[in-house]
């Protein structure tokens, strides 16, 4: 294909694909970073007051945890994506950006579920957020695979499109949920840190490959 015969070589190009890298890696620095600026309390309280203030950004740590929680596994599926990333060319660097734009929305999202997180707006924006960059990774991760461009053997591969189905589904679950009952909605969200994906690869027989060690894909 054009675009197959198009692509560079990593180990050819390895200073262009080291800025690809690092650019993705301040990206998700920066975000991660911003999710702290979320929380504040107001000067000059008095020791019951600070207790009362601290009760009331409950909400805003729960967000804090949660975006920094997903925000460290997204970029661990990213940096062990792009580790397995043999030639790369516009249509992944393409993908790759849209992919960080998702990303850097979710500081937005956490400060908006953190100040509102009782409406049904945050929760839904929110859980919208959360799904489209799961979906934006698995998107890259196929389309790569599909043309050549990384090295993940098949049942990492059957992991990954396991993960990303199951975190997507549990934050799409959330947004009919959030309709329902928006201040139980996010506490569905715990269950993302129950995760099947590794056993169930290993169960659904797509290969005989592998070390029993389970990994993470995009």
């Amino acid at each position: 294909m054009a675009a197959e015969s198009a692509a560079k070589q990593r180990d050819q190009n390895e200073v262009e694909f080291g800025r690809i890298v690092a650019f993705s890696d301040g990206v998700f620095s920066i975000a991660i970073t911003l999710l702290v600026l979320n929380i504040g309390i107001s000067k000059g309280l008095t020791e019951g007051q600070i207790d009362n203030a601290l009760w009331d950004q409950r909400d805003t740590f729960f967000a804090y945890a949660i975006s920094f929680a997903v925000i460290g596994r997204f970029w661990l599926v990213h940096h062990r994506f792009f580790g397995e990333v043999k030639a790369f060319d516009g249509r992944l660097i393409s993908l790759n950006l849209v992919y960080l734009g998702a990303v850097v929305l979710i500081p937005f999202s956490s400060e908006l579920l953190g100040e509102y997180g009782g409406t049904t707006t945050a929760v839904v924006f929110y859980s919208v957020n959360l799904a489209v960059v799961v979906l934006l990774g698995l998107l890259m991760h196929l389309d790569a695979r599909r043309r050549g461009l990384t090295e993940i053997d098949p049942r990492s591969h059957r992991e990954t499109q396991i993960r990303s189905i199951y975190i997507a589904g549990i934050f799409l679950l959330s947004v009919p949920l959030a309709f329902l009952a928006p201040d139980f909605a996010p506490y569905l969200w715990l269950v993302l840190f129950v995760d099947p994906s590794s056993r169930l690869a290993r169960g659904s027989g797509t290969d005989g490959e592998g070390d029993g060690a389970p990994r993470l894909g995009a």
